[in-house]
């Protein structure tokens, strides 16, 4: 899953395996919400592998390394992360059970000293943690009988999963009110509505997209997608009788 940390607003939620493609998804959401592509956020993760290279592929600059001599073909480019990027990344040790031993955290992209500046200009912490997101989770496993430990109501398919797991998203983002913002919800604090939604109002609230507005949504999550070498190669002129 993907929060905004400091309205509380979850901005998406991946069912199926953590690879590389659903790692870069997660991060295209994140890109696409409130012009991040734009201005590169304050990112907090896990030590998930996939990680680091979704970043690069959403918000990575192509890079050429320098030529030995100044002469010749330009080096094979490299993607870099965009100055202003924040990344910390939490490691948590355990031992061969599974127990937690201690917590270990570094900076990915951009200098540590940075990264604490920023989490305390915000007000998350002190350092560099994922306490919001674990808490996050801890409140999904209440509300999601099918996500509980050692629980009997598994899910028979990935479909009605998933439908919960919308369901909860919206609920959380629209209805239920957040402790930490003072009686309003993640949607007023991302200034989306100028009120507390009820439950039977998300009900019949109309939601029609046509078809266009689909292609469109797709292809500005296909442009996000692409990586800077991508983007950058040229396009071959298709002919033209």
């Amino acid at each position: 899953m993907a929060l905004a940390v400091v309205s509380r607003f979850l901005i998406d939620l991946r069912l199926g395996p953590r690879t590389l493609p659903m790692a870069a998804q997660l991060v295209a959401s994140v890109a696409l919400c409130g012009g991040a592509r734009r201005r590169p956020p304050l990112m907090l993760i896990d030590d998930h592998p996939p990680y680091p290279a979704a970043i690069l592929q959403v918000f990575g600059q192509v890079l050429h390394r320098r030529r030995r001599h100044g002469r010749g073909r330009r080096k094979h480019p490299a993607r870099k992360p965009p100055p202003g990027l924040l990344v910390g990344v939490v490691h948590k040790v355990r031992d061969s059970k599974g127990n937690l031993l201690r917590v270990r955290t570094r900076a990915l992209f951009g200098r540590r000293k940075a990264i604490r500046r920023r989490i305390v200009e915000l007000g998350l912490g002190q350092t560099i943690n994922t306490a919001h997101v674990e808490r996050l989770n801890g409140t999904l496993r209440g509300h999601q009988a099918r996500l509980a430990r050692r629980t009997q109501a598994v899910s028979r398919g990935e479909g009605p999963l998933q439908w919960g797991l919308w369901l909860f998203r919206d609920l959380y983002n629209w209805v239920w009110v957040h402790g930490a913002l003072r009686g309003r919800t993640p949607a007023m604090a991302m200034r989306l509505t100028d009120h507390i939604w009820t439950v039977l109002e998300y009900i019949r609230y109309p939601v029609h997209v046509d078809d266009l507005k689909r292609e469109i949504w797709a292809e500005e999550r296909q442009k996000v997608l692409t990586s800077a070498p991508e983007r950058e190669k040229p396009r071959k002129t298709l002919p033209t009788s």
